[in-house]
């Protein structure tokens, strides 16, 4: 057997599972499967993925932050960090994305490292979710922008019609790009 086909493997694996039921951790299907995070998303069905180059991030940004409230993830192996809040508008300075505003989301986020932009919609935990995931250069999330829930848990639909709307604009890569 070839290393090649030996790669493929794990990478098949994953593929089947998530056409079967695309629901789960990706970055824990991602290291059961020996993947990074990114290309276990783009190993997701074409209809719950789509692509945006890193080359977007200003571009992506800026929409989000017209939509309100959302729910901001930073998920590491360490930690999943969850805080809801407005994402305030941002502007590149000193080589960073500066993130400044009055809500509890803010900071500083190296956009250049940013290679990919995943549009995910996908149930999770059993209910639908729509995300956007900013990838970097080694296959990992830096971050995660889900649309909000309303108090009875279904999602928001302006933010829905926004996520389809940028997704359409921009999720031009077919996932497995």
């Amino acid at each position: 057997m070839t290393d090649a086909a030996t790669a493929s493997e794990p990478r098949a694996a994953l593929a089947a599972r998530l056409a079967k039921n695309p629901d789960g951790v990706l970055e824990a299907l991602a290291r059961e499967h020996g993947v990074s995070t990114l290309a276990a998303t783009r190993l997701l069905p074409p209809d719950n993925a789509a692509f945006a180059p890193g080359s977007a991030f200003a571009e992506v940004m800026r929409d989000l932050s017209s939509w309100g409230e959302v729910l901001f993830i930073v998920h590491t192996q360490n930690i999943v960090l969850e805080c809801s809040g407005r994402i305030p508008p941002g502007e590149v300075a000193h080589g960073w994305f500066n993130l400044h505003g009055d809500g509890p989301i803010g900071g500083h986020v190296k956009a250049e490292r940013c290679v990919a932009i995943g549009f995910v919609q996908r149930p999770f935990m059993g209910r639908e979710s729509c995300s956007v995931q900013f990838f970097d250069g080694d296959g990992e999330a830096m971050f995660k922008v889900f649309v909000r829930r309303r108090p009875d848990k279904t999602l928001d639909p302006d933010q829905v019609a926004a996520f389809a709307a940028l997704r359409a604009r921009l999720g031009t890569q077919p996932a497995g790009e």
